[in-house]
Order: C-alpha cells, then structure tokens, then sequence
C-alpha cells in the first residue's frame, strides 16, 4: 500500500463521513491529503496530519476529528492499526500484505514507476544554461545544465510537455568585445582593456584566419564582422558540443539578434501601449513596472530610438507566451538577483500571473577544490573553470549527480578527490553500487532457474518493510521534485532508498545457499530486489545519471 493509495482512502473516508452528515466541510473534502513515512520508528509506517488541518473547518476538535477517521480506517482491508498521537496525527501501520504487494506494483510499472499527471496537460519552457557565446560554458553553468535537465525529465514524467531553450546571445556589447578580442589575438596585439583571454581565443582566431586568410586587410568594420559571424559560430558549435557530451541537448536555439530583427520587439511595446502601461518622457518609453512590484519604471526605448537591454526581455517573454507555454522557468545565476523584481512586474504588465506563467530560478556559486584548495581557473579558458575541466576531473555522473544533489540556492564546495573515488562516501558511487549489486542478484538467479514472484504475505521482516516504504515514497517524490522545482530531492531519496536496500541484503538473504531448495520467500524477495532496480534505475534516469549493471 503506497502513500498515494493511503491518501486516496483517507479522502474516501472523510467522503463517507461528509455524506453520512458525521462532519461538515464548508469547502467540500480535499482532492488528496497528505500521507508521510514517520520521523520516528515506533509511530506507524505511515501518518496524516489530515485531522490538524481540516478540524476547524468541520467545527470540532483535532482530536474528535482523527477518532472518527480512525473507527473508518481500522475497517480498511490492508490496514493493521490505527493510533492517534498528540493533538491528533493519526499513524497507520499496514499489513505486511498490502505492504509487500508495493513490490509487483513497481515491477509492473517498469519504467513508468514515478510517474503522476500531476502536470498534465501544461506546456513548460524551460530555459537554463544560456551562456554567451563568447568562451566556454564555465562552471555556474554548468550547475544549471545539470539542475535544468534533471528538471526537464522530472516535469515530463509527472505528465508536463516541456520544451527544453538555449536563449543565445549573439547581440550586444560582449558580442562586440568577443569579436574585438579575437581580431587582436590574429594581429598579435594585447586582449583589450575590457576583452577576453584564454588559450581558446587564439585558438578561434588562428582558425578564423584559416578561413578567411585576407580577414586582417578587410576594412577594419568588415574584419570585425568576419570575426564575429566566424568566431562566434565556432564557439557555439563547442558549447553545444560540450553539452550534448555532457547529455544535455535542447529543443530550442534562441537566437536573440532574431527578436531584434523580426519586429518583435516593436510587437512587444505595441502590446503593452495597448494595455496601457507605457509612457514617454525624456524623449524616451517606460514600462510603469513600478505599479507592479518593480523598484522603479525602466527604459524600454532610449531617447535616440534604440531598444534598451529590457526591451529583448519583453519581446522575447512575450514570444514564448505567444508560442502556447503556459510556464517559463528562467534559470539565472546569484549575479543576476536584482534582476528577478522587474522580470515579474514585466509579466504582471502584459497581464500574466508573476510565480506561474513566469518563474525565475537562481543559482548560486559553485567551488571546487582539490586536496583542501581552491581550484581557480583552466588552463584553456584562463580565467574561468569550465564543463570539460568538470569532466575531465570527474567524469559526467559524478558531475551530473553532484551538481543536482544540492538545493540550487545554495552554494556548493565540490570535493573532486571525493567525487572521483570509488568508494561508498562518494554518492552517486553509493547509489550505482547498489544498482550494480541488485542486478548481479537478478543475473545468479536466472543463472538458477529462480523467478521471481510476488508472495507479498511474506515480506514481514522489519528490514524489507523499510525498503517496501521506501520504493512506495518514490512517485510522490518526484511530484515534490517537479512542485518544488528541486531535483535534489531525488538525489537525496536514491541515497536513503540504497542506504534501505543495503540494510535489507544484510539481514536477509535473498538466494538459497548450496544445495538448499529455492523458497516462495525467496522468490518474493527477489520481486523486492527486482522492484529496487526499477526504482534506482528511474531515479538516477530522471538525474541524467547512468545505472550500471556491473563496477
């Protein structure tokens, strides 16, 4: 018996005490209630606070309330006991039947085991990574590229469409100052006061030159615009290289040089004149966003008829909108936290509702160290560290794992000694080991000629109920994941769940030994070792992270 099955009777149950006339709900039951697995051992294998929350509303008592509840679940089949703890939690212990039918259920599931409609029907822009074209993806990106597409798979699977966008910056002054950087490199001059450096200029340059071998006695417009159009290029032809390496591939390319050439931005203020929320003075347009949140009015078009940095926002807000998306996520690093106020009064301006048509997610830094120290910059990139420095350091998994395993809103200090070790204080290690040792399991037992098969009657033993628990708290997890928009909450479940089935295999032996004859247990309890595969395996799926057969 999963949580979400205990939720659905729990609602049942106050359905049946609602029509009886035994309670009164201004408001009608809730659709679902909310059933946990128990901080403490000893309270049930599973409470609701559902007696808490709706007692007021019903015009009794916590207490009063769950002693109804409870004379109605202690009649469910399935269930074993009911008891009423402090103000009125009611803790639930399952018979060792319904628990240990969870085992067939993840089996039958497969792959789909964790998956919900909770997001059914919703169109998702998910926009993250985003780096300028202008030298590889560093680290912060990195971390967004790993959370971003975690994310993606985490929304699908609770029944979202979602559409996966690189907004890609090819206009503006770092475009300019890219290209000037690389018309030095070619002449042998110094970087510019406010240019790039790094071995991967000299790199593009030299290639440009190859190219265009007569670039440097173009017109000095001319040759900056052949090192542009060239080097810019090249170097998002490596940033979406490093990132499919790295098993993030996108839907969509946004180029933001498109907005500026397709009208879109003209649209864009057209829309809002329309709704009343420009104005001019100074010469110049303003979107009262003050009225809507902002700290202040912005520019949207200066007083020499040019489009302000906001400007490419709204056009490009309002083009994703227009696409059918009925939530953008941004994904934007701790740099740009002053940026999130007038984002929202933006899309209040346009008539949309700030924290679901449009969310902004940001990031914060990530360190990485080597033997205690700091490790500061690429040898390539010269200022920064980057996605293939990661990589090359660690591998994708742990990198992929590593980065999603934390809450994005704070900081990391990434252990690359740890990471890169094979050994159990590493986590994602930890996890893959466990997925290793079940399916060696599974492949001795066909060796054997032992199937297995669901006797969840005798799934009893205290260990396989914790494991039992702990695969049934999987769909819900990843529904909080998706709500939450935090993928680290599958990270942190795979570890428990493995940490389970660990404590599991120690205590209780799943294959006969010699020339013992194979039991109905151990055929049950190779249907448990079987349904932790699926669910380790859709867990690490969901992080972007493989599940090995065999280390």
């Amino acid at each position: 018996m999963t949580p979400e099955q205990l939720s659905t009777t729990v609602v049942d149950v106050l359905t049946a005490l609602s029509d009886e006339g035994a309670i009164t709900l201004p408001d009608g039951v809730p659709a679902t209630v909310t059933v946990e697995r128990p901080r403490q051992k000893g309270h049930g294998d599973y409470a609701t606070n559902v007696a808490l929350q709706l007692a007021k509303r019903a015009g009794t008592n916590p207490r009063a309330l769950a002693e109804l509840v409870r004379g109605r679940l202690e009649a469910v089949g399935g269930i074993a006991a009911v008891e009423i703890a402090g103000p009125g939690f009611l803790n639930i212990t399952v018979e060792a039947g319904a628990q240990g039918a969870v085992a067939a259920q993840v089996v039958a599931a497969g792959p789909a085991y964790g998956a919900s409609e909770a997001f059914a029907g919703e169109r998702v822009n998910l926009e993250f990574v985003s780096a300028n074209p202008t030298g590889p993806i560093h680290i912060g990106g990195v971390r967004w590229a790993a959370v971003g597409d975690a994310l993606g798979r985490i929304f699908t699977m609770t029944g979202a469409e979602v559409t996966r966008e690189y907004y890609f910056n090819d206009h503006g002054a770092q475009i300019d100052r890219f290209s000037r950087s690389l018309r030095a490199a070619a002449n042998g001059e110094p970087v510019p006061e406010d240019g790039y450096a790094g071995q991967y200029i000299d790199d593009i340059a030299k290639a440009v030159l190859e190219q265009h071998p007569d670039v440097l006695d173009q017109d000095p417009d001319e040759a900056l615009e052949t090192f542009r159009a060239v080097g810019v290029e090249m170097m998002f032809a490596e940033i979406k290289a490093s990132l499919h390496d790295f098993g993030v591939d996108f839907d969509v390319y946004f180029h933001e040089d498109q907005l500026h050439r397709s009208g879109a931005v003209d649209r864009a203020v057209a829309r809002l004149g329309e709704l009343g929320n420009t104005y001019r003075q100074d010469g110049a347009l303003w979107l009262a966003t003050e009225k809507y949140g902002d700290d202040k009015d912005r520019v949207v078009i200066k007083s020499d008829g040019q489009g302000a940095y906001l400007s490419g926002d709204l056009a490009y807000y309002l083009d994703k909108r227009e696409r059918g998306f009925d939530r953008c996520l941004i994904m934007l690093g701790a740099d740009h936290h002053g940026y999130v106020g007038r984002m929202m009064a933006m899309c209040a301006a346009f008539g949309d509702e700030p924290g679901r048509n449009l969310e902004i997610l940001i990031g914060q830094m990530v360190n990485l160290l080597r033997d205690g120290e700091p490790v500061r910059m690429s040898k390539r990139a010269g200022t920064v560290v980057t996605i293939d420095d990661l990589v090359g350091a660690i591998g994708v998994d742990a990198a992929r794992y590593a980065l999603a395993r934390y809450t994005s809103d704070s900081t990391i200090d990434l252990d690359l000694d740890l990471w890169a070790r094979q050994s159990s204080d590493n986590p994602v290690f930890y996890v893959q080991y466990a997925h290793a040792r079940v399916s060696s399991i599974l492949r001795n037992a066909a060796d054997l000629g032992l199937e297995p098969a669901s006797h969840p009657e005798l799934l009893g033993h205290e260990k396989e109920g914790d494991l039992l628990r702990a695969l049934a708290e999987f769909p819900r997890v990843v529904a909080s994941a998706a709500t939450l928009r935090e993928p680290h909450r599958v990270a942190r479940y795979l570890e428990d769940t493995a940490g389970a089935y660990h404590r599991f295999y120690d205590n209780c032996r799943v294959l006969p030994m010699g020339d013992e004859e194979a039991t109905d247990l151990h055929r049950a309890r190779l249907l448990l070792v079987d349904a932790t595969r699926i669910v380790l395996a859709n867990g690490l799926r969901l992080l972007g992270v493989s599940a090995p057969e065999r280390m």
